[in-house]
C-alpha cells in the first residue's frame, strides 16, 4: 500500500465521507434551502456503509450543516465551504511559461491586474502553477474559483469534469458547460488598423503563435478575414513564432521580415524581440505586436481594466454556481501611429 493509501485510511471514514459530500454538493452549485440526497442514496454513490452515512449526517445535523425533516427529506442550510471572503486562485501553465511567469511580460501584467482587484475586493489571491498533464487538483478543489491561462492544444481537459471549483480561463476559448472564458476580441481592432491605412498597397507579415490553442486559430482568422475585406491590395504572409522563447524565437522572426519585407508586422512578438525588429525594418514600416497595456501606438489593452471586467461575472457566477460556461469578449483598441 502506497503512502497515500496509508494517510486516506488513518482518516475516519465518517470524515472522509464528509469531504466526499461536500465536494460533491460544490460542484453541483447547492445552496442553502436545496435538498439533498437520502442516506440510502449517498450509501450507493458513495460506497460507503449505511451506518457511516448515518453517523455523517447526525454530525452534519448537529453542526447545523443541513436539516432533516422527517417524510421530506433532508436539505442544506448553510455552505462551509464558502467562506466570508473568495479564494481566488490564477494558475499558468509550465510547459508554455517555461521560465516562470515573472519573466513574462504580459503573464505578469495580467496576474498584477488581477490579485490588484481581488485584494481590493477584500478576497484572498494565490498563485501557483499546472502543466498539460498534471493539476494541483486538492489545492484547485479548497479554491472557490480557479483562473487558468496559458492553455493550449496540448493540454489535457479532464480536471473540468473533476474538480469543484468555478474554472475560468484568461485569454483562451473553451467550449464547455462549466467553464467561462475571457478573451480579447481583436476583430474590431483589426478592422480599424486597415481602415487607417487609407487603401495603401499593402505586404503584412503576420506573426501567428507555434503555441497552438483555440484563441491562437481564432485571432489569426479574424485577422485574415479583416485583410480580406481590406482587398486585393493587401497581400498577407503568414509566420509561426515562438513567443516564449527569447533567446532562440528572434531569428525565425528576422528570417521572415528578410524573406518578405512587409510594410506592416503584426501578431505574437515577445517584447524583449521588439528593438531588433524595429531596428531591422525599413523606417514606414509599422510594428503592431499583441500585448498588454502599451502606451504607443497598437492594440491597446488595460489589463486592469480587462481585469475589473472579469471579476463582476466570477462573483455572480459564484452567487449561481449553477450558471451554465459562457464566452466573454473584452474589445481590443487599436492606436495608429501618429496619433
Amino acid at each position: 500500500m502506497g503512502s497515500r493509501d496509508v494517510k486516506t485510511e488513518l482518516v475516519p471514514r465518517h470524515l472522509q465521507l464528509r469531504e466526499m459530500l461536500f465536494h460533491r454538493w460544490k460542484a453541483n452549485g447547492l445552496r442553502p434551502g436545496d435538498r439533498i440526497e437520502s442516506q440510502n442514496e449517498m450509501s450507493r454513490f458513495c460506497d460507503f456503509s449505511l451506518i457511516t452515512v448515518i453517523k455523517t449526517l447526525k454530525d452534519l445535523e448537529a453542526e447545523g450543516i443541513i436539516r432533516r425533516q422527517v417524510g421530506q427529506g433532508s436539505f442544506l442550510e448553510r455552505t462551509p465551504w464558502a467562506e466570508a471572503h473568495q479564494r481566488v486562485g490564477f494558475f499558468y501553465n509550465r510547459d508554455v511559461v517555461g521560465g516562470g511567469i515573472f519573466d513574462n511580460d504580459f503573464y505578469t501584467r495580467l496576474v498584477v491586474g488581477l490579485e490588484r482587484s481581488v485584494v481590493s475586493d477584500g478576497n484572498e489571491f494565490i498563485l501557483g502553477s499546472f502543466t498539460n498533464t498534471k493539476m494541483p487538483m486538492a489545492v484547485w478543489d479548497a479554491l472557490d474559483v480557479v483562473v487558468l491561462t496559458s492553455i493550449t492544444g496540448d493540454t489535457q481537459l479532464d480536471f473540468l469534469d473533476q474538480t469543484a471549483s468555478q474554472i475560468s480561463v484568461i485569454d483562451q476559448t473553451l467550449i464547455h458547460p462549466k467553464v467561462h472564458s475571457y478573451r480579447l476580441d481583436f476583430t474590431w481592432a483589426f478592422q480599424d488598423m486597415f481602415k487607417s491605412l487609407n487603401g495603401e498597397v499593402l505586404r503584412v507579415l503576420y506573426l501567428d503563435s507555434a503555441i497552438s490553442s483555440n484563441e491562437q486559430r481564432l485571432r489569426r482568422d479574424a485577422f485574415t478575414q479583416a485583410a480580406a475585406e481590406f482587398g486585393p491590395d493587401c497581400v498577407p504572409s503568414f509566420s509561426k513564432v515562438n513567443q516564449e522563447d527569447v533567446e532562440g524565437g528572434l531569428a525565425p522572426v528576422l528570417d521572415a521580415m528578410g524573406a518578405h519585407d512587409p510594410d506592416l508586422i503584426v501578431g505574437y512578438a515577445n517584447s524583449g524581440w521588439l528593438a531588433a525588429i524595429r531596428a531591422a525594418v525599413r523606417p514606414k514600416t509599422q510594428v503592431y505586436p499583441y500585448g498588454l497595456d502599451a502606451t504607443g501606438p497598437g492594440f491597446v489593452v488595460s489589463s486592469t481594466e480587462w481585469m475589473q471586467s472579469v471579476l463582476p461575472i466570477i462573483y455572480s457566477n459564484l452567487a449561481d454556481r449553477k450558471a451554465r460556461g459562457a464566452i466573454h469578449d473584452f474589445k481590443v483598441r487599436f492606436v495608429p501611429a501618429g496619433t
